[in-house]
């Protein structure tokens, strides 16, 4: 058997699973396998393939067969342009958080500042901003140990570890310091809509990470209550939250002292962060 002919083996197993991605991801697949980037291996279809590799593809593509999401099984997912480390102990980072970064980069661009990263999972919010901003500094906390594993060697990848300490803690226990940012990617998923999640989603990342409590606000509310103690005077508290909480978050900040500067939206034209100014 040549790569050709089990690229489209594996394709149209997972066709026949109703996977969208079927040949990119059987052309992903056999890359890790051979170890070679997918362009190399798409020139050289007609190699013969081994009896290793040929098992050792059909079993990812059997993992992949029962929805488990790419990026654990190649154990990285790119974001902002960079590849990080992750695993089932972290969420699989999104293009719309990039939008985030994006905005905070332009907001403090040469500036030095203090930033926390509530829920720091993989670490790719805090590492992207600190690579961005040499100058500052960051504290990522998580109630996952083995999520701050990941964070670290996020951060020690791309040369920002002497700037970050990472913490296995809970916002509340967080006490007798001040950040001129917070940002957070909360759990804000409404626990009665997680079954109805993807398979992808709701079997394999964190439920920790998904679960934002009854109403989805659960954890954003106690962030934005923890972010007045924690944030200096006109410090931001940047959120993501769920494409349909916008209004219900936006009253929540503006009772609890903070003011509205920007509304961020994903690409589909939902509201998906905020970047709110404490003032008191």
């Amino acid at each position: 058997m040549n790569a050709l002919e089990l690229l489209n083996s594996g394709s149209d197993k997972l066709q026949r699973q109703k996977i969208r991605s079927s040949r990119l991801d059987s052309e992903i697949l056999l890359s890790k396998v051979l170890n070679k980037k997918r362009e190399e291996v798409l020139v050289k279809l007609e190699r013969v393939m081994n009896r290793g590799e040929i098992f050792a593809f059909n079993d990812l593509i059997q993992r992949r067969m029962r929805k488990e999401p790419i990026a654990y099984i190649m154990k990285e997912k790119e974001f902002w342009g960079k590849k990080f480390e992750v695993d089932k102990n972290t969420l699989i980072p999104r293009p719309e958080t990039e939008l985030l970064i994006e905005k905070l980069i332009k907001i403090y661009k040469y500036k030095k500042i203090s930033i926390l990263d509530i829920g720091t999972g993989s670490g790719c919010i805090l590492v992207s901003l600190l690579i961005e901003l040499p100058n500052s500094i960051g504290v990522g906390i998580d109630i996952s140990r083995k999520a701050i594993e990941i964070a670290r060697k996020n951060a020690l990848l791309y040369g920002v570890d002497k700037r970050i300490k990472f913490l296995t803690k809970s916002i509340i226990k967080l006490h007798n310091c001040k950040f001129d940012l917070l940002v957070s990617n909360p759990p804000y998923i409404d626990k009665k809509k997680i079954r109805n999640l993807d398979d992808g989603i709701k079997k394999f990342e964190p439920l920790v990470a998904l679960n934002g409590g009854n109403d989805g606000l659960d954890v954003i509310k106690k962030v934005i209550y923890k972010a007045k103690e924690i944030l200096k005077i006109n410090g931001r508290l940047a959120l993501e939250i769920g494409n349909d909480q916008s209004k219900k978050v936006s009253k929540e900040l503006k009772i609890n002292n903070f003011i509205i500067e920007r509304y961020i939206k994903d690409y589909k034209d939902n509201t998906r962060c905020l970047i709110s100014k404490l003032i008191k």
